[in-house]
């Protein structure tokens, strides 16, 4: 029910680099597609220096409905993914947990949400313990839907 595409709305963060970095946000895309029944592809679209880059991801199935497991390159780089809320058709909330880290992400099948779901996110973020200092909304036009071959990370 998460295949399609979805758009990324908002981030609740204590990333450094996102804290540092926040007024070069770049509207960001992402196609989910499922994998042998189970494991969801995720093919991130987003501009770095003005070119299209893809990030692909794999996120395995985890031991419970709508948890994930994505699995990083070396020891210790495990991030555990929970959907958190959804509705399938307009929006979800989704929590990435890497050790004691956790940020939570608004996707939107379209760039803008209503202030509604807005504030559902707003309240994640709040219960888990992040204020409105570290949640940032992206940018809503200049999409990139595509990669070349060059500019594709796996």
């Amino acid at each position: 029910q998460l295949t399609g595409r979805w758009f990324l709305v908002g981030m609740g963060s204590r990333c450094s680099y996102l804290a540092g970095h926040s007024h070069r946000l770049e509207p960001t895309a992402l196609t989910v597609t499922v994998l042998d029944g189970q494991s969801l592809a995720l093919s991130t679209f987003r501009k770095l220096d003005g070119v299209c880059w893809e990030i692909r991801q794999r996120f395995l199935p985890a031991q419970a409905h709508g948890r994930f497991l994505l699995k990083g390159r070396g020891y210790g780089s495990k991030v555990d993914v929970v959907v958190g809320e959804t509705d399938y058709n307009s929006y979800a909330i989704i929590y990435y947990q890497k050790g004691r880290g956790v940020s939570v992400k608004l996707y939107g099948r379209s760039s803008r949400v209503s202030d509604a779901i807005a504030d559902r996110f707003e309240q994640h973020v709040r219960a888990v313990g992040l204020s409105e200092d570290v949640t940032y909304y992206f940018p809503t036009y200049g999409f990139c839907d595509s990669a070349d071959e060059f500019h594709v990370l796996d």
